[in-house]
């Protein structure tokens, strides 16, 4: 077995040539699947946060479904949406501390993370506050955009987005375009204004003009 230096010692001619067939045909694989990308307007969105934050009753209040019967996530829900020209596959994963550890099988080719928060449970802020910063760290998420929905406003006692942004420590975050948007999921009002926000950050990061 050969082992390659960084002068290229200890390559034969045809390990060279087969390594620049490899490179060149890797590079091109990577233009297609980009290329496909952009004709197809897709976007990969996932959503995480602690239980009972309101990710699944803001994914099916988003898609038009009923939210009169909502149980806990205690694996995934994937949901294919249409939405103004582009197409979101939008990833909703359990929040139990027991599935935490999972979150990141589903980290892979992420353009957006969405971060929800219950603004009427102050009592675990500072859980949330440790899990958000742990998830932007992760290298695979680098580069996504960040949303947080301070969910709940509904509800009497809820924190503001500016209490949530300060108790998160958002202005601290250098490493990912964010924005933080307050919502209800049961009523349905401002869920468009932070869909839409996301998706043109990403849409002007990954995609091109023709």
């Amino acid at each position: 077995m050969l082992i390659r230096k960084e002068d290229g010692a200890g390559e034969t001619e045809n390990s060279m040539t087969i390594r620049k067939i490899f490179i060149v045909n890797s590079m091109g694989l990577l233009t297609i699947l980009k290329k496909m990308k952009q004709k197809e307007k897709e976007m990969r969105i996932l959503m995480l946060g602690l239980d009972n934050a309101g990710k699944t009753t803001i994914l099916k209040k988003f898609n038009g479904e009923d939210i009169n019967t909502i149980e806990p996530t205690l694996g995934f829900n994937i949901k294919t949406l249409e939405h103004k020209e582009f197409k979101l596959n939008i990833w909703d994963v359990g929040g139990q501390k027991s599935l935490r550890s999972y979150w990141r099988n589903y980290f892979e080719s992420t353009d957006g993370l969405i971060w929800v928060v219950d603004s009427a449970d102050r009592r675990r802020l500072t859980d949330c506050k440790e899990e958000l910063k742990g998830l932007l760290l992760e290298e695979r998420l680098a580069g996504a955009t960040l949303l947080v929905f301070a969910n709940k406003q509904d509800l009497p006692g809820a924190l503001s987005a500016e209490e949530i942004r300060d108790a998160l420590d958002l202005e601290s975050i250098k490493t990912h375009h964010w924005n933080i948007q307050w919502c209800s999921a049961v009523t349905g009002e401002k869920l468009l204004d932070g869909i839409d926000w996301i998706i043109s950050d990403i849409a002007s990061r990954i995609f091109t003009m023709d």
